[in-house]
């Protein structure tokens, strides 16, 4: 398992400085089903908007 997750959508209410990804657990999806060719083919639905931006 990674230790350290990065995030760079500084929006997102999960976002820490230093561009790492506080949330307990992330959730990636694949566009075509349940496999994926390359990043762009995925989705992290883990993201939530900050509030108050």
């Amino acid at each position: 398992m990674a230790k350290d997750v990065l995030c760079e959508v500084n929006n997102c209410t999960f976002w820490e400085r230093g561009n790492k990804c506080s949330a307990d657990a992330i959730y990636v999806v694949s566009h075509s089903g349940k496999t994926a060719s390359d990043s762009g083919e995925t989705d992290c639905k883990t993201f939530e908007p900050e509030t108050g931006m």
